[in-house]
């Protein structure tokens, strides 16, 4: 049996289409059979070398679907049902998991981010030739993927499946960034960058009362659909640090949350903020870019920079799923593109131009209610 799968056989180039053999699922694993997936700037920069990664390889961490088959272990999960999976696989048994910050998983790390492999060393995906392609996270830019049970989550009835995709990243990232800051309602939130983390943000700091909400970015587009999804007020670069301080008697925001990951987004936040603020850097870099601090600024004006990485699946994705349920936060509203499997290269080249307003999708066609 195969599927399709868009795999990157070398950094640079295109995602190319290829038939492969069905992935099957070992003990503790589930094998789901892929609706979507998101198109991410983190896989882009695994495309651009901005980020190290083995290949030939097949990205897309971002999934929802169906559950295919479990395999030995597995309890609570059974074929049919609908879920999603968030882009860190939790191992559950390494010193941060047992700690309950598995946003710091130390064998996700060490072996699915640097070597493209699951947690006893292997792949589950190859060529019919049996030539390995390593995963990045899931692998979910193919009709089946792989999974460890510790990050499959049941979707709650009511919800769209292509589009919950996104809340495996983009919408999971941003409620991590939001829990970092420990965001209190009635607090003045600035979000640099509204993109599909952005965007999240957005929401989310609505949902837990902050205001005002500000939208910074240079796209008018973007401003607008931030403003759509919960932002208060939207502003250009060059608008956002007088437009702040006006909304907030000369002060700054309590909270800036920066979801790009270029040293001028990350030192606007800084800019935002008031004194004794909390900046949450959420946006991923090119491998060794740094962004320069006034160090005097940091110390005397008590500023905090509180770094988030996506979210910690077991405790946080429950959470996420219940405020969509409830509506706090719009699915659906982030996805502004879909595009078959077929035009999965076309996606990150129109992401790396800058074209996607929201959130792009990559469908697999399956047919699902």
């Amino acid at each position: 049996m195969v599927m399709r799968a868009a795999v990157l056989n070398r950094v640079g180039g295109p995602l190319e289409v290829e038939e492969v053999p069905i992935p099957q699922p070992k003990a503790g694993e589930v094998l789901v059979r892929v609706a979507a997936c998101g198109v991410c700037h983190t896989d882009l920069h695994v495309i651009k070398g901005e980020v190290a990664f083995p290949t030939p390889c097949v990205l897309g961490h971002e999934v929802s679907g169906v559950v295919a088959q479990v395999g030995p272990g597995v309890e609570g999960l059974t074929p049919g049902q609908r879920v999603v999976a968030s882009f860190i696989l939790p191992c559950g048994g390494c010193y941060y998991c047992v700690r309950g910050e598995e946003d710091l998983c130390e064998r996700f790390f060490a072996l699915n981010r640097l070597k493209g492999v699951l947690y006893d060393g292997t792949t589950r995906l190859f060529r019919r030739d049996g030539t390995p392609l390593w995963m990045y996270s899931m692998g979910g830019l193919a009709e089946y993927a792989v999974v460890p049970a510790t990050d499959v989550f049941p979707l709650p009835e009511g919800l769209a499946l292509e589009e919950a995709a996104i809340l495996g990243c983009a919408l999971f990232t941003a409620l991590g960034a939001v829990r970092t800051a420990g965001l209190e309602g009635g607090e003045a939130v600035a979000v640099v960058a509204a993109g599909g983390v952005g965007l999240g943000i957005v929401q989310l700091a609505r949902a837990f009362g902050a205001y005002p909400v500000v939208a910074v970015d240079v796209r008018p587009e973007k401003l607008a659909k931030a403003k759509a999804l919960g932002a208060s007020h939207a502003f250009t670069p060059e608008e956002a640090q007088e437009g702040v301080r006006d909304l907030t008697g000369g002060r700054g925001a309590d909270v800036a949350f920066e979801a790009l990951g270029r040293p001028e987004t990350f030192r606007l936040a800084l800019d935002l903020l008031r004194d004794g603020g909390r900046m949450v850097p959420v946006g991923i870099a090119p491998q060794g870019v740094e962004a320069g601090v006034e160090i005097t600024r940091l110390v005397r004006r008590k500023l905090r920079i509180l770094g988030s990485y996506g979210a910690k699946p077991r405790k946080d994705m429950p959470l996420l799923l219940r405020l969509a349920q409830a509506g706090a936060i719009q699915v659906g509203a982030e996805v502004t593109e879909r595009h078959p499997l077929e035009e999965a290269d076309l996606a990150y080249r129109r992401l790396d131009r800058g074209e996607v307003v929201g959130r792009a999708l990559v469908t697999m066609g399956g047919g699902y209610a």
